[in-house]
């Protein structure tokens, strides 16, 4: 079931348990607005490119929308509905002001030399600098774009528009970034996970992690495990896997990665099969990396007891079903990988204020943003008698919903 499936389904259930009007839940389902540009550039070779790129921004009830703006050879309109979609739910989850977008460029980053990044950047802002903006739509680094992409945006944008660091969060610090905010995603995780385990009686210390995806989310998240006396157990990305029943070494691990750019010959562990991690012995299981990893293959052969849904939409519809009748234990995306957009949205306070806060003060709220979605999402599962995934799209939904009314809506 590919991922704008999935999305909606999820919402039409929350729709009606909360019971919603069906002219509202069409309204809230169509996207605000979709925009496809051209975007050509001349190439190092003297060569004409060209390239399509795309914003969805889907609801800003509740405030400016916000969502990653992607580079990927196969950006797929479908996905990227969804994930702008998701956004607009998991903004509102957190409780932040805001609604959601997403968008990007099909194009191989690999395949461009940095100029040629730079000048596809810059005319992509020509583009859509006017359906953009500090109280209108924020755009964020996503796959393939990073806190050089964000810089060349703001400096494009803020030709139209005078100096306007707000406009786009993932900065590099020197431009308004946030301290924290690369470690923010990763950090979430951690503060979700702590408040699962403590609902069941259980705290990190002495619980094995199993963790799919070593790149920014997995790698910090697993760092905050290891400190906090958690044994993460097994490890994988693209390069390779490994195991050690005695819990890895992390800070190893991260210092090999770092010099080797993979986890292959790492000593602290055994290689294993990269399929083999997400059945692995574990009482967490956190995958981090890509969507629909979690499907009816395998989703009965899972071991864990918790999965820390760190990814966006890694469980399947189908896998859904199967682990629940299992009794495993599903901590939603929505919520558990929204410490970056709530660490964004502190940028954009930031920003807007011209007062940058200490890292300690930021670790400090995110905490206490994570800490009360999670009181919420509760709360919405014991009103309701639903799980925790459709806690939070009840959550989320009956926020834009009530935000919907409020404002005037029919």
């Amino acid at each position: 079931m590919n991922a704008l499936t999935a999305t909606n389904r999820n919402f039409r259930y929350a729709a009606r348990i909360l019971g919603l009007d069906s002219k509202l839940e069409r309204s809230l389902l169509i996207p605000f607005r979709e925009i496809k540009v051209e975007c050509s550039i001349p190439k190092d070779d003297g060569s004409l490119a060209t390239f399509v790129g795309f914003r969805i921004q889907h609801d800003n009830a509740r405030g400016p929308m916000k969502g990653g703006i992607r580079y990927h050879p196969e950006v797929d309109p479908d996905e990227v509905n969804a994930l702008a979609q998701l956004m607009t739910w998991k903004t509102a989850v957190a409780a932040i002001p805001y609604g959601g977008a997403k968008g990007g460029i099909g194009c191989n980053p690999r395949e461009l030399s940095m100029s040629e990044l730079e000048r596809l950047t810059r005319v992509f802002t020509q583009k859509i600098h006017d359906l953009i903006g500090i109280h209108r739509d924020v755009p964020a680094p996503d796959m393939g774009t990073n806190s050089q992409t964000m810089a060349w945006i703001l400096d494009e944008y803020s030709k139209f528009h005078g100096h306007s660091p707000a406009v786009v969060t993932g900065k590099p610090i020197d431009l308004g970034g946030s301290l924290g905010r690369e470690a923010a995603t990763g950090l979430g995780v951690f503060f979700a996970t702590e408040a699962l385990l403590a609902e069941h009686g259980k705290s990190i210390s002495n619980m094995k992690f199993a963790i799919q995806g070593f790149g920014n989310v997995g790698s910090w998240a697993a760092k905050f495990f290891h400190e906090h006396g958690g044994k993460v157990v097994a490890v994988s990305d693209i390069t390779g896997a490994i195991k050690n029943p005695n819990g890895i070494d992390v800070p190893a691990l991260l210092k090999y990665k770092k010099s080797n750019k993979s986890l292959n010959d790492f000593q602290g562990g055994n290689a294993m099969d990269l399929n083999d991690l997400l059945v692995h012995e574990c009482d967490v299981l956190v995958p981090c990396a890509l969507g629909g990893v979690l499907n009816k293959e395998n989703a009965a052969d899972v071991k864990a007891k918790f999965i820390i849904e760190a990814a966006n939409h890694p469980t399947d519809p189908e896998a859904d079903e199967i682990l629940s009748k299992k009794g495993v234990v599903i901590l939603p995306d929505i919520y558990a990988n929204s410490g970056g957009v709530t660490v964004s949205y502190f940028e954009w306070v930031q920003n807007i204020q011209g007062f940058m806060w200490e890292e300690e003060k930021v670790n400090h709220e995110l905490k206490r943003y994570m800490m009360s979605a999670f009181k919420d999402i509760k709360t919405m599962c014991q009103t309701h008698n639903c799980n925790l995934r459709m806690g939070a799209f009840t959550l989320g939904v009956n926020r834009v919903a009530q935000a919907t009314l409020l404002r005037g809506w029919e």
